[in-house]
């Protein structure tokens, strides 16, 4: 959950006394090692589950603190955004039933979570990242108010130096800035940790970096950004810019990200971790510490290590070292898995995590020593590669050719990720039952992401707009989830379950056109008149080198102008953009409402409304836009109200 009581890093003094803190800490931890101190002999595992929270309409909704006070269960804890939850898993022994016995928590919380989400008027979705979030849901008024969350995200600003950009380029592409790290709350994932012993650790570890890419692609459950379709895993790229206080640099400087795959294997210890990070990210929050480490180990307790703890949470590396103390109170050490994304369902969902720890213990016992079958550089080019490919990707594995990681997967890792769960003694039922997820998926090619890439482009062919189609997505996602049936039985969604007016065309945001046709003051109006055949439009937008609206031409302008230069006596040249555009349009934002959109054009007199974000043009709405939707609902109506045809009796039917 992470340390709540933090600050910001203010001045020198209280950034030097933090730092005295965390050397101290890591001390002790060296110290804890080298004595043999942690827990060994045992392996757990655990898991944290994020979910989305959505209103009737589909759309995020900032219900957390209220369903956190009537869920009232210390398993459930808040999230960066309000539109986000998380609940903790109770770890377990490795061994036996613990995959069925941790499904049926996740199946058991997520049942008291919907019946209490219900209660305040919401739902919960289980995906990497919700198709019907809008940047515009990812304002401050939607942070959740946490010390900890306002001064990570003044950190992070203040380091960045100014506005967060982020731009991943897929099918699509996204290139847009933000103000705040409330980039990250786009994200939900499903987290599992493994408990591992000292001795082991470097050489798990670095099993849980060579298989990552692999897991990734047949888990892969976030394709859609704001409607785009960027990667298979956005949520990597996403993740990593929305933490990013790298700044350009004057010169080829290396600088390392904050949310990072690793940059070489760990050759003897999560020492070599904690070192580097402390080593190559600058401290940004503090705390207040009450305990000195090596007192509480001469006095025999393992100590909270509070301040490394809290550097490390601002650390995000896709697997993660965490330090821990078990319930019998010794200390122990985890791999935590980052990359998996939430959903599709409870059962996709530990069909993911028993692929991945039949992999930690199966490639272990098939390698002594991993470096000297993997390079590194090919385990993160893997990496990268299986974010942007899912099940397309191809793979570099034990340093020979590339090989279609379907392949790879069918004829080689499940068999081994499947030799790991026997060795470990798990249940031989549990073993078959999501393994065989994992193939049924390879065989249909049908990941969560690609579920809703495929019922995106079939809607595509239907027409409506995108917002149509997210909600769409959202709604089948929601019904299908209820089943608990795994994504590669899932029919894929219709536009037919987007809902109709309520859920796609409340705000402009949801249906404004965003690919612009625009010109410059100073271009020749003769450039508007063909722009306007061109693309069959009657407004042109003008702006500046920086994307600011400083006027619109309108086709009755240009008829206008067209009218007078042709006029018998005239010998008018055509002018510019700027003399006959109209300055200071009225405007509007991509949050206004329909209704007052509608109410607007009709007391002016005016058919077309500019979108305006953070004073940069964004979009645009027209009467056009209007009768599309009256005509929609129209639609709709008729066909509500059409009566159903009557049967004939039966001797007339001959």
């Amino acid at each position: 959950m992470g340390t709540q009581d933090v600050k910001k890093k203010t001045d020198g003094e209280d950034l030097h006394q933090f730092l005295k803190y965390l050397l101290s800490d890591l001390g002790a931890f060296e110290k804890m090692i080298k004595e043999g101190l942690f827990e060994e002999g045992i392996r757990r595992i655990g898991a944290e589950q994020e979910l989305f929270i959505v209103d009737e309409d589909l759309r995020p909704a900032p219900l957390a603190l209220e369903i956190l006070k009537k869920i009232n269960d210390e398993h459930f804890t808040p999230e960066l955004a309000l539109f986000n939850l998380e609940y903790n898993l109770k770890p377990l022994e490795f061994g036996g039933a613990c995959l069925s016995d941790l499904e049926k928590q996740i199946d058991r919380l997520l049942t008291k979570v919907r019946k209490t989400a219900a209660k305040c008027g919401g739902k919960v979705i289980m995906v990497g990242i919700l198709p019907t979030l809008h940047k515009s849901h990812l304002g401050m008024e939607n942070m959740t108010p946490n010390p900890r969350y306002y001064a990570l995200n003044d950190a992070l600003t203040q380091l960045r130096g100014g506005p967060y950009q982020f731009s991943i380029k897929g099918v699509d592409e996204v290139n847009v800035f933000h103000e705040s790290v409330m980039v990250e709350a786009c994200n939900t994932s499903f987290q599992i940790h493994f408990q591992v012993g000292v001795d082991e650790f470097a050489k798990l570890y670095n099993v849980a970096q060579t298989v990552a890419a692999p897991v990734m692609s047949i888990a892969a459950n976030s394709p859609l950004l704001f409607g785009r379709r960027l990667w298979r895993e956005t949520r990597i790229a996403l993740f990593q810019q929305s933490i990013d206080t790298r700044q350009v640099s004057p010169h080829l400087r290396e600088q390392s990200p904050r949310v990072r795959f690793g940059s070489q294997w760990i050759k003897e210890s999560p020492l070599e971790i904690f070192r580097e990070d402390i080593s190559r990210n600058r401290t940004i929050l503090s705390t207040e510490i009450d305990e000195d480490p090596f007192e509480a180990l001469a006095a025999g307790r393992a100590p909270s290590l509070k301040a490394l703890r809290l550097h490390n949470s601002t650390i995000y590396r896709w697997n993660r070292v965490c330090y821990g103390i078990s319930d019998n109170g010794k200390p122990h050490l985890r791999i935590e898995n980052r990359i998996l994304p939430a959903g599709p369902t409870p059962r996709d969902e530990m069909a993911n995590a028993a692929f991945w720890f039949g992999l930690m213990a199966g490639l272990s016992n098939e390698v002594k020593h991993v470096p000297d079958h993997f390079r590194f550089e090919d385990i993160k080019t893997n990496f990268f590669a299986s974010a942007q490919h899912g099940l397309n990707a191809q793979l570099t594995w034990m340093g020979k050719k590339t090989i279609p990681v379907r392949r790879l997967i069918t004829s080689h890792l499940l068999p081994l990720a499947e030799q790991g769960l026997k060795e470990a003694k798990l249940n031989s039922d549990d073993i078959e039952v999501y393994l065989d997820v994992i193939r049924q998926r390879v065989r249909t090619s049908q990941t969560g992401s690609q579920w809703l890439l495929s019922s995106f482009d079939k809607m595509k062919e239907l027409g409506g707009t995108t917002s149509e189609k997210m909600s769409a997505l959202t709604a089948a996602m929601e019904s299908r989830q209820l089943t608990g049936d795994p994504v590669h039985t899932w029919r894929l969604a219709t536009i037919e379950e987007s809902g109709g007016w309520a859920h796609n065309y409340m705000r402009i945001e949801q249906y404004m056109s965003t690919n612009l046709v625009t010109v410059q003051e100073h271009e020749p109006i003769e450039l508007v008149a063909n722009l306007m055949d061109w693309n069959k439009i009657r407004h042109i937008l003008v702006e500046d080198d920086k994307n600011r609206l400083t006027g619109v031409i309108s086709h009755r302008a240009l008829i206008r102008l067209l009218g007078r230069c042709f006029q018998p006596d005239s010998n008018q040249d055509m002018p510019p953009v700027s003399d006959i555009m109209r300055r200071n349009p009225l405007t509007i934002t991509p949050e206004t409402s329909t209704l007052d959109a509608i109410q607007m054009m009709r007391e002016n007199g005016i058919s077309c409304l500019p979108v305006i974000k953070d004073d940069r043009l964004v979009g645009v709405v027209t009467d056009s836009d209007f009768m599309t939707i009256a005509a929609s609902l129209m639609e709709q109506q008729l066909k509500k109200n059409r009566p159903a045809a009557t049967a004939k009796p039966p001797e007339a039917a001959s």
